[in-house]
Parts: structure tokens; sequence; C-alpha cells
């Protein structure tokens, strides 16, 4: 029988009806054949109550036991929708993540996933049993220690499952009934669409887009898993497609840009007059890269005489305040005439795997936001995107200019 894993987030199973009405989705797909696996988060605001416990209790908590405490809700998720899927007559069973074992690194709070192995959920299919698994969540085989995967992590808990069990396709059930071409919140015009390559939403994911965990497209990308996104407030009865995550292959009719996601959780970073020499921008970013923030756009000014650049880079907002201590603490090594930050600038991006094939795409962008007299910070650009930065006062303006640039309105 074909397999299919099904996962569910929080505020599809933020109640008991909501469990209820997902446990009739669950239901469609055991009568249209599939042998499934279910994944499920915490019920919606209970991982935020527990974290705020766990700082409550101690300042200074030690990770691996608040790995323990926010792993619990996903366990009484599992337990209820296995209870609901149970009253309705179906055979089930509930399934920790170490019971499987899905096996993870020792980095608590943020564990990557190293191995799953399948056979008690090929023995329980094998049964006739619908397995409900709790996300989010594994287990360091050396210690034994139960980990989590991070925010979102249970994304990546359905593809990997998915993976592993040799799985036809993995379901993302959520709260919207697809990916859209942009925010429809900003743009009401924005299309759903109906097929988006893995390389597109891997970088919509990475700029913004908050559909689906960035680990959980990589990992579907690299196993090749279709993975559809769907809304589980649709009719269990008659419930829409979604959107498919393929290969690039599977997309007959592919758009030049198929979407534009935007980032606010950045801030730019300037050094003035930096010395230029062999080995500043090691100097520089080495810091950085060591205390794990994340550096994305680099623009680098040489001054007329030489003797000087003006270097420009962005991190996340959240990291800015110690991006500016790192840095200011390397005035010595790094000999530069000032430090300027900023942290009201959006990151705008345009994706699309149709921009390789096609040239004067970003070209004609830069053009549209002149025109609307949108100012251009800082300019990325890889095969299948360009990125600009702007003040945060033009977001909605950007994103719309871009949208209708494109044709998106109407896609």
């Amino acid at each position: 029988m074909p397999r299919l894993v099904m996962k569910f987030g929080g505020t599809s199973v933020a109640t008991v009806d909501r469990i209820r009405n997902v446990a009739r989705h669950v239901a469609r797909e055991v009568r249209a054949g599939y042998e499934v696996a279910v994944v499920v988060s915490a019920m919606s605001g209970k991982t935020n109550e527990l974290v705020a416990w766990c700082k409550d209790a101690s300042a200074l908590y030690a990770q691996s036991e608040y790995d323990a405490v926010v792993a619990s809700g996903e366990q009484v998720t599992s337990g209820l929708l296995a209870i609901v899927l149970n009253e309705m007559g179906l055979k089930v069973r509930s399934w920790q993540g170490w019971q499987i074992p899905i096996e993870t690194s020792d980095q608590h709070g943020s564990a990557r996933i190293q191995n799953i192995d399948g056979a008690r959920l090929d023995a329980g299919f094998k049964r006739g049993e619908v397995a409900v698994i709790a996300g989010f969540q594994g287990i360091h085989a050396e210690t034994g220690r139960l980990t989590t995967l991070g925010r979102g992590g249970s994304d990546t808990s359905a593809v990997a499952v998915a993976a592993a069990i040799g799985a036809e396709r993995c379901d993302i059930y959520t709260d919207v009934d697809g990916v859209y071409t942009t925010d429809p919140r900003v743009v009401p015009k924005a299309q759903r669409l109906e097929r988006v390559a893995f390389e597109e939403m891997l970088e919509m994911a990475s700029l913004g887009a908050k559909v689906l965990q960035v680990r959980s497209v990589e990992l579907a990308m690299v196993h090749r898993v279709p993975t559809t996104v769907r809304s589980s407030f649709d009719d269990p009865d008659d419930a829409r497609p979604g959107t498919l995550i393929c290969d690039e292959d599977d997309i007959v009719e592919q758009q030049i840009i198929t979407g534009i996601a935007f980032s606010k959780d950045e801030a730019q970073i300037t050094l003035r007059r930096v010395k230029d020499k062999p080995g500043i921008a090691a100097a520089i970013f080495g810091p950085l890269a060591d205390a794990n923030i994340n550096v994305d756009m680099i623009i680098q000014v040489v001054s007329g005489d030489g003797a000087a650049t003006d270097m420009t880079f962005t991190v996340p907002a959240a990291d800015y305040e110690r991006a500016r201590a790192i840095l200011d603490a390397q005035a010595g090594t790094v000999e530069f005439e000032r430090l300027e930050g900023a942290t009201d600038v959006v990151k705008v991006s345009a994706i699309g795997v149709g921009m390789r094939s096609h040239a004067g795409v970003a070209a004609k962008a830069f053009r549209a936001l002149a025109e609307k007299g949108i100012n251009i910070r800082a300019i990325t650009t890889s095969e299948i995107k360009f990125s600009v930065l702007i003040d945060a006062a033009y977001t909605e303006l950007a994103v719309r200019t871009l949208h209708s640039l494109y044709g998106l309105d109407k896609a």
C-alpha cells in the first residue's frame, strides 16, 4: 500500500474540537488506501507556555532539561489525536521521537536529525495501525537524552519520517491553503501557486516566507520527497489540493518570477574607512561566524586612494547588538574610523527558477523601485533570486510594485 505522512501544526490542533477535525482528515486518507503516519505539533501557545515556565524556574536553565520540558507539548497532542482516532474505529498507536527512534545530534534546542529507523513504524503498518508521531523531538543515541529540533521542527520531523518510510508524499497542514505569490495581507491580489520547485521554496522559506521551516525544505529537496502545503481548516470531505513542492522538471509552465518574499528581521552594519589590507574581511567576519551570527548581504567600496574601504553587511535583527559588541571588541585588530548601524530596514526578494534563462530581470525591478522613490541600500543576487535592502517604511510599496511588475497579480 502507498504511504503518506500528514503533519498538523499548532493552530490545527489548538483544541480538542480541532483535533477531531484533524482526525477526519486522517480518516479520509486511510479510506483512500494509504498507510498513514501523522506528525503533530504542540497545541497552539503550549510551547510558549512551557518555555516561560523554564525561564521562571531559572534564568540559567540546563538546555537538556529545557528539551525535556518543551517536548511534552507534542506528547500531549499525539496522545489526544490517537484517542480520537481510536474512538472513530481506527487502529492507532502514538509514538514519541525516542520510541521510533529518531536519532539526532546532541545540540539541545536545535538538534539535527541524523537517522530514523523505520522498522517499528513498518511493523505498525503491517498491523494496520495509523502512526501518530510527536514532532519536534528526537533522542541523542549516546547520552539517551531527549532533544528538540528548534522552532518549526515538526515540519522537519515530518519530511524526515516521509523519507525514512518511503512515503509517496508529505502533506503539511497549516492555517493557510498553500504557498502564495506573496503575503496576501500585504497584497490582496496574491495568488495561490499550484506547484513550486524545491529550490524556489528553499529560497522563499529562507527569505521571509513563514509557510515552511527551511530545514524541512532542505530535507525534502535532498530526498526528493514531494511535499504539499494544505489547509487543515478545509472541510475534510472537500479538501482543496494546496500547493505541491516538487522537482523543477515536474512543473510544465514556469513563471520567470514565482514569488516575492520579505524579511523584517534584518539589521544593517557599516564600517567606515576600514584599512584596506589582506585578511581584513576574515578579521571582521571570522568572529561573527564564531558567534554563530549569520551575515547576509555584503558590499565593499574601496576609496579612491586605495587605502581604506567602506564595508556594509546585514545580520539578523536579533543579533544586531551582539554583532556590534563583537566588532567594537575587534577595534584594535580591525582598524576602522566608525561603526554605523540601522535596524529600520527590510529585505525584499524576488524568486524564480525562470531567472536562469532570462536576462535583465533584476534591472527591471531596480528601475521600477526607483520610479517609486525607493532607495536601495544593498543588493545580493543568485541564480534564481535577487534581494534588495530598503528602508522599512517602503516595505508594502516595494512588495506591491514587484508583485505587479512581474505579472503575479494574475498568476
